[in-house]
């Protein structure tokens, strides 16, 4: 499950996909099954979640990893490829990693 907490020492990814609107269904299906058939599966994964953006154009993978390696070795694991490489063809990919810095939350009165 996606905690976000500074506490909670993970390698978050924020990736941007920026897509035409009549190809969004397809990217969001495409980057699910990659991570369906072999990304959730992979050492050192945490959790992902796919945000879908209201205009149509843009789709975003909030990812969470326990550590760089383990990213980097999903990364090369073949059975995702396929998927990521159709994605690529419709869709424009910016990647980013993160830490958790400060988190807020509603004051109680």
């Amino acid at each position: 499950m996606t905690q976000i907490s500074t506490s909670n020492k993970v390698v978050t990814f924020i990736n941007v996909f920026t897509v035409e609107p009549q190809n969004q269904d397809l990217l969001l299906e495409l980057l699910t099954q990659a991570t369906d058939v072999s990304v959730r599966y992979a050492p050192g994964f945490v959790s992902c979640s796919l945000h879908r953006g209201t205009d149509g154009t843009k789709v975003t993978m909030y990812a969470q990893w326990s550590t760089m390696e383990h990213y980097q070795a999903m990364r090369n694991d073949p059975k995702p490829l396929p998927y990521l490489q159709e994605a690529m063809t419709i869709a424009k990919f910016e990647p980013g990693s993160y830490e958790v810095v400060k988190t807020f939350e509603p004051i109680k009165v």
